[in-house]
């Protein structure tokens, strides 16, 4: 393929808003030693890239930043030195993209797409070849644009330092993208899945995806209580806390004594209600609270044989796909928070 001499791409023209991401066009270079030219054919959005055009975000931006972090797309083109990569790989790039195995550290999240360097909504993109990942064979490009951040964040919580059994209890809070990737990947090990939501209808598709208890917050505000019922007084052994200061008292209620609670998001948009004795709760019951900052190559690596191995009951849930030109619509949707698991874009 004759390498594109443009790409379209969306840049953060102010940051404030999504409102204020604009389509530019800009030159396409040829990929230097060990890069390859990717044509990127779906993205998917996280909190992650709302926070970022908000001003948001933990970290400083990019000025003028290509948002979002999660691609799938096509090699085009490679580099001098490349031999693990060919014309037409299917592949995604790592959310970060030089943590390559092992702790990540300042300067491998230095690399993290969409922030702190150019991101992915583009038609065009070069990457490290250390960076990418094959997609699985059955997924669509939409369908692998949501593995590098959501998928990979749940595995590393559920599959990472202390890997959840088969018999586990997991607690899911709420059903966006890293929960009902969490959800699955809990049922695909013979765990048992305790989802929550604010919603009856979002939590009919956390049935249908196994689910085996459902707990709608609203209904019941003190649903930590409700967990600790079913699980007789024990309390789960790993939460998939997305909600941050307005959730984690009560998770750390819900958990057992030595579970895990893996803190992922801050999607929570209440006032902490943290228990006075929050950190004599914590001591008492030897917990682990462990913050997750995506995963590794080596670790996307292994999801994707997880993946492969269960095909039947690791499917993404894509709630809408949007194309490129209604990417601004995309991005209201999910802030919308309508949404069950993961917003795409289609890009090419």
């Amino acid at each position: 393929m004759t390498i594109p001499k443009t790409t379209r791409q969306y840049q953060l023209s102010k940051v404030g808003s999504y409102d204020n991401l604009e389509v530019r066009e800009a030159p396409v270079s040829p990929p230097k030693a060990y890069e390859a030219l990717v044509k990127v054919h779906a993205v998917s959005l996280n909190y992650r890239d709302l926070l970022i055009t908000k001003g948001m975000y933990i970290s400083s931006t990019l000025d003028q930043a290509i948002p979002c972090s999660d691609m799938a797309g096509e090699v085009i083109a490679i580099g001098e030195g490349v031999k693990d990569w060919k014309i037409g790989d299917r592949v995604c790039a790592n959310f970060s993209l030089d943590h390559i195995h092992g702790n990540t550290t300042p300067e491998i999240q230095a690399t993290s797409l969409g922030a702190k360097i150019h991101g992915v909504l583009t038609h065009y993109r070069t990457f490290p070849t250390h960076s990418l990942v094959r997609v699985p064979e059955h997924y669509s490009y939409e369908d692998a644009s949501t593995l590098p951040c959501a998928a990979l964040t749940a595995y590393n919580a559920l599959l990472g330092l202390v890997p959840v059994k088969a018999g586990d209890y997991v607690l899911a809070l709420g059903l966006g993208g890293v929960s009902t990737w969490g959800l699955q990947f809990a049922l695909a090990s013979g765990a048992t899945v305790i989802a929550t939501s604010s919603s009856d209808e979002k939590l009919e598709v956390a049935a249908k995806l196994g689910a085996q208890h459902l707990i709608n917050y609203k209904k019941t505000p003190n649903w930590d209580e409700e967990v600790l019922k079913i699980t007789n007084g024990v309390g789960v052994d790993h939460v998939i806390e997305v909600g941050g200061q307005g959730t984690l008292g009560r998770s750390m209620n819900s958990v057992r004594i030595g579970g895990c609670i893996n803190i992922i998001g801050i999607v929570s948009q209440d006032a902490a209600r943290n228990d006075a004795n929050f950190i004599a709760n914590a001591i008492g019951k030897a917990a682990v609270m462990r913050g997750i900052f995506t995963g590794s190559v080596a670790q996307f690596r292994d999801m994707i044989r997880l993946i492969t191995a269960n095909p039947e009951k690791t499917k993404p849930i894509i709630s809408k796909v949007f194309s490129f030109d209604q990417a601004l619509d995309a991005f209201k949707y999910m802030d919308s928070g309508e949404h069950v698991g993961k917003v795409v874009i289609k890009v090419t």
